[in-house]
């Protein structure tokens, strides 16, 4: 499992204010499903140009932006089991083997969300253990999107648990299309859940540097974002995705 610095690029306190250095943070995002090759072929452009941490896209397109990046020092990023999660345990662990094949370095997966709000931890631990392996064997590192609108705090937590005793590398707020996404609050509690040796990503409605800011003070280490042009610039974005 990696540590958190390693996962978030080694980015220190003291340089968390500074609007340059939040593209390191930034995971430049393009989920929506009608996307074409051209906007994904534009988003890897921007993220090279701006050296964003990595640009995350659905399955289909790792191929194409892991091509797009080579040398860039970007890492290329994929969804599993996206954005529902309503997907059996050994159907994610090969969609997330396949897409490490194609190229990605990072997997962000959508965890079995009825089991979180069950409170059946082991069948979260199960879940995301599997896909852990699989992401793991391939040398890259796992996201777990807990999905926070949907869980009450103690659910959260429990979900948090779940992605630490399973050998995640991250644990993540939000989809951006279940509800609402990342808030300061949420990112805190699975801080002080996750402990400091784990990534935690704040996504979903994270437009604006001060957004942006307001994560990594409460604890992340990375920023899911389709709004990365406009943070880095002290703008504010359109849209979450």
């Amino acid at each position: 499992m990696s540590n958190e610095a390693t996962a978030a690029g080694s980015t220190t306190p003291a340089t968390r204010d500074s609007a340059p250095n939040i593209a390191a943070y930034i995971d430049h995002t393009l989920l929506k499903p009608e996307a074409s090759e051209a906007e994904v072929l534009k988003v890897c452009t921007e993220a090279a140009e701006y050296r964003f941490k990595s640009v995350c896209v659905n399955p289909v397109w790792v191929k194409t932006v892991h091509t797009a990046l080579k040398g860039s020092g970007v890492l290329t990023c994929s969804v599993i089991g996206f954005p529902l999660g309503a997907t059996p345990s050994d159907v994610k662990a090969f969609e997330a083997r396949g897409a490490v094949l194609d190229g990605a370095e990072e997997i962000d997966m959508v965890i079995n969300i009825a089991a979180a709000r069950a409170n059946d931890k082991g069948a979260l631990v199960e879940d995301i253990a599997a896909v852990a392996q699989a992401v793991h064997d391939g040398g890259a590192i796992l996201k777990v999107i807990i999905e926070t609108a949907l869980l009450t705090d103690d659910q959260k937590v429990l979900a948090c648990e779940a992605a630490v005793e399973a050998g995640a590398d991250f644990v993540k707020t939000s989809t951006g299309f279940n509800g609402g996404g990342a808030t300061a609050g949420d990112v805190a509690l699975m801080r002080r859940t996750v402990g400091p040796d784990l990534g935690v990503k704040a996504s979903g409605g994270v437009r604006s540097l001060a957004d942006a800011q307001a994560m990594i003070a409460a604890g992340a280490t990375r920023i899911g974002a389709s709004s990365g042009i406009a943070i880095v610039k002290g703008e504010q974005g359109l849209s979450a995705y």
